[in-house]
């Protein structure tokens, strides 16, 4: 199943997604982000989630996705580092992204490596996901051993994640 939503994202804005039923979260699915890049260009990226790789994470991922506007709605990446990762997801709503700040969850045990084009939750410290996740620009094996547990991987438009704007880092 594909979930298609257009982000307005100078870096990131959301239209709400269909999700897939309870039945259907267990199986991997799709969501296309349509992005501005630069400059009035827009791209495309397709996340793929797998479940099976890190079910909390995707759990979570849905639960963002189920929020539709009222989490996507002035997201933005936030922080992209050459060489490294793009990383986004604080609402860009302030009492939206207070009210995700302790809806933390546990870390999943790490079974994908870091690679390039993996997505994976960003953490400060033991089973404190929240809401920001990143996208490895490159082979990030090193976070492996440091708990970052994939849940997904670009598997359309990789070419646009790295056009997005490095240059605040």
């Amino acid at each position: 199943m594909t979930l298609r939503r257009l982000l307005s994202l100078a870096l990131l804005a959301f239209a709400a997604p269909v999700a897939p039923s309870a039945a259907e979260d267990a199986q991997p699915f799709k969501v296309q982000f349509d992005v501005q890049i630069a400059s009035g260009k827009t791209g495309a990226f397709v996340l793929e989630v797998h479940p099976d790789w890190a079910p909390l994470g995707a759990s979570r991922f849905l639960d963002l996705v189920r929020e539709g506007d009222a989490f996507w709605k002035g997201v933005r990446f936030f922080r992209v580092i050459e060489g490294f990762m793009a990383q986004f997801g604080i609402p860009g709503k302030p009492d939206v992204a207070a009210s995700w700040r302790e809806r933390t969850i546990a870390d999943d045990e790490v079974k994908e490596s870091n690679k390039r084009s993996y997505v994976s939750f960003a953490t400060s410290g033991k089973d404190s996901r929240t809401t920001q996740m990143f996208v490895n620009l490159v082979d990030n094996a090193n976070l492996d051993m440091m708990g970052f547990s994939p849940f997904g991987k670009v598997v359309e438009g990789m070419d646009v994640v790295d056009e997005l704007y490095s240059g605040y880092g």
